[in-house]
């Protein structure tokens, strides 16, 4: 016990944690973090006890007991009366220091409210300063007290003291140049993992280790990449491949760092996690998952994983999409972290073309900024045109990337699908019949979650004895996850018919097996992945023989075919042969003939990095990105009318399992009430889920509610 435990860092609602235990907790992490990254340790552990001792201002400490200031008076910013006691280090520091602490949570200009050190100082002048020393004779003998405790010397600080310190600090900010600054980026990763893991970290891994890779140099002559040696000597890596030859083992043995790999999709990034964990099974005791509920990884209805260092750095293994990396191209909030994380380590780009075109130019920037920080980039594709692989390996330069493409040969070995054109559904029931009859499992695909939610309605009338199941982004979390493990435990290794209807959650890195595919037209690089869910298995017996799959001609009106475009659907549908052999050898002259040339959108007003330069000063960060805000990304989530008291009741892991992901775009204009606390859920009626069909937004009207339920 210390005599200042009454000295809070958190509200008692969030945990209640003592100031000096977080100031300890995050210095802890910051020296972990300062060796790794070859920094000065002893500013770092400096920096990080002090970033918070504002927080022993009356001010603040009144504001974690429910304290609200009136609308008229002046934010107190503990960051900046944290400065006041930069007199207690040596002056020689100072500017790392300062850029510890000053903007570990506000861009220190143009902040969102205007709460930065420079945005009080041009909108209050002195007046800022005097606000935050309010009290500042009694207060200090705590902060200093505290200080003490934390191995600081006793040092009188006066107030004039603070003041030279506030003004250094201000100077300091308005003479930094352009880009990141790693001192912040270390004290925020730090600060994030002290907050997340004050009662536990003795059950912490060990942060930043190297992981142990060496099974994937293991050699099978049914995998051809495997039987190729990876060149040490280039950094980067590009491999161009069909599903099936071995990518996944190639990528990860030309890692020599900790690795980030990014896949698009929640289902696919979920069996990835769970295949990696499965091979390095003992060699690797930190792989981490990433992506909407990344501080969950769920058995069943319980979490299983620690879940709050999901998203904090240090991982050797960390599974995510690359929308989790989209700040920093874009400059948000927190990218500083980011990037000190990501910082030499090795990169994974699993698929990055299954985009829009917006999303694109963002993975792009992406790449930029990546190699900008040295990062080891691996780029894996089985459908990518031509055009954009030329724009990446421009980026990369191609001198310096171990490239891989495998000869005519070789991919003929990967022939496997018999495509055939039909104008529709119904014309194609008589093939569903004989695969039933024939005991095939049978897997159809829709571009749109309405679509499927029919399809599988009309499966449900005309085979109610046969097993069959739904699966696409809009199920609450807790159900989705049951649908991903029951369709690669049951339904995959089923030896009778059964019916899967899903979306586009299927198409990459889901290690499934079927018989038969029916799938809607799609773009020409989506289908081909689609169809590599179907006789996937390869080994000496599967070789040489043919599965079929059915595609339907696309809609002929633009409305119909979102969310892609109608003269990519029908042109990717031109393009495929009927009634014949898809060869492996003339896929990439399908996908060029789709995608002669791709207009990436033009996001430089929108990126921090342009032409290889950052274009954003030093501690700033930009409040919110409208790119981000364009994409139609499950960004938002609602709840059952009846899960609705729950949901205020339970603790935060367990709201999540409740949570319908959604994008916003799906419901802005429905006009419906949120729930004022998590992640402010829209509320939709009981009537418009299932735990079969999920989230029906056709029944997310007015007239749908339960007015009974409301008024009990």
């Amino acid at each position: 016990m210390s005599k200042y435990d009454y000295i809070l860092a958190k509200s008692p609602e969030n945990g209640g944690t003592t100031l000096e235990s977080h100031l300890k907790s995050t210095a802890y992490f910051a020296k972990i973090a300062a060796e790794y990254a070859g920094m000065d340790v002893d500013i770092a552990e400096k920096g990080a006890l002090l970033h918070d001792i504002g927080k022993t201002s009356p001010l603040f400490q009144k504001k974690l007991h429910g304290h609200r200031p009136s609308p008229v008076e002046m934010s107190f910013r503990h960051e900046i009366a944290s400065l006041f006691f930069l007199k207690i280090i040596d002056s020689n520091i100072w500017p790392q220091i300062i850029d510890m602490i000053v903007a570990h949570h506000k861009s220190t200009a143009k902040d969102l409210r205007e709460l930065g050190i420079l945005d009080l100082d041009r909108n209050y002048g002195e007046e800022a300063f005097n606000h935050h020393i309010s009290g500042f004779e009694q207060w200090k003998v705590d902060a200093l007290g505290i200080l003490v405790e934390l191995g600081f010397p006793e040092t009188i600080i006066t107030k004039q003291d603070a003041y030279e310190s506030y003004q250094y600090a201000v100077k300091h900010c308005k003479s930094i140049g352009k880009g990141w600054s790693v001192w912040k980026g270390l004290l925020m990763g730090a600060d994030h993992m002290a907050s997340a893991t004050s009662d536990f970290q003795e059950q912490l891994p060990t942060l930043f280790t190297t992981p142990d890779v060496h099974f994937y140099n293991r050699e099978n002559e049914l995998y051809p990449l495997s039987l190729i040696k990876s060149d040490s000597q280039k950094k980067h890596t590009f491999v161009k491949a069909p599903t099936g030859a071995g990518k996944t083992d190639f990528l990860l043995k030309r890692c020599h760092g900790r690795i980030f790999y990014t896949l698009p999709f929640q289902a696919s990034i979920n069996a990835m996690y769970k295949r990696i964990q499965k091979d390095l099974n003992g060699c690797v005791d930190d792989i981490r998952l990433l992506h909407s509920i990344s501080q969950l990884v769920i058995e069943g209805d319980h979490v299983v994983e620690e879940k709050a260092i999901q998203d904090k750095f240090g991982a050797a293994i960390k599974i995510l999409t690359p929308h989790q990396l989209a700040s920093i191209a874009l400059g948000t909030r927190g990218y500083e972290a980011i990037l000190f994380d990501l910082r030499g380590c090795d990169i994974i780009l699993d698929e990055i073309h299954t985009y829009s075109d917006m999303m694109q130019s963002i993975v792009l920037k992406i790449v930029q900024v990546l190699k900008n920080v040295g990062c080891r980039i691996h780029v894996g594709t089985a459908t990518m045109p031509t055009v954009l692989e030329k724009a990446i390996l421009k980026i990369l330069g191609d001198d310096d990337v171990q490239y891989i493409e495998l000869p005519k040969k070789v991919l003929d070995s990967f022939n496997r699908h018999i495509v055939h054109k039909s104008a529709s559904f119904e014309s194609l029931l008589p093939v569903v019949q004989e695969a039933v009859n024939n005991g095939q499992k049978i897997l159809i695909v829709c571009n749109r979650v309405a679509n499927a939610q029919i399809l599988f309605e009309r499966m449900q009338e005309i085979y109610p004895s046969v097993k069959k199941m739904l699966i696409h982004s809009r199920f609450k979390r807790k159900d989705r996850n049951h649908l991903e493990m029951e369709l690669k435990n049951v339904y995959n290794t089923s030896t009778n018919t059964c019916i899967v209807v899903s979306t586009q959650v299927v198409e990459v890195s889901l290690d499934i097996s079927f018989d038969v595919m029916i799938t809607e037209a799609a773009p020409i690089d989506a289908m081909i992945q689609r169809f590599g869910r179907i006789n996937r298995i390869r080994n000496t017996e599967t070789i040489g023989k043919y599965k079929h799959v059915y595609v339907t001609a696309p809609p002929q009106k633009k409305s119909e075919c979102l969310p892609y475009s109608l003269d990519i659907l029908q042109c990717s549908y031109n393009v495929l042969p009927d009634n014949a052999l898809l060869e492996e050898s003339a896929l990439q002259s399908l996908i060029d003939k789709v995608y002669p040339q791709i207009e990436f959108t033009d996001i430089d007003l929108d990126a921090v990095f342009v032409d290889n330069q950052w274009r954003l000063r030093e501690l700033w960060h930009l409040p919110k990105s409208a790119l981000i805000e364009r994409l139609d990304i499950n960004s938002v989530s609602c709840i059952t009318q009846s899960d609705e008291e729950n949901y205020s009741n339970l603790n935060g892991d367990e709201r999540i399992l409740m949570e319908i992901p959604v994008s916003y775009n799906s419901v802005r204009w429905k006009n419906l009430d949120q729930v004022k606390i998590g992640s402010h859920p829209f509320i939709i009626p009981d009537a418009a889920y299932t735990s079969k069909q999920g989230l029906d937004l056709k029944k997310s009207e007015v007239e749908h509610y339960d007015t009974n339920y409301q008024i009990l």
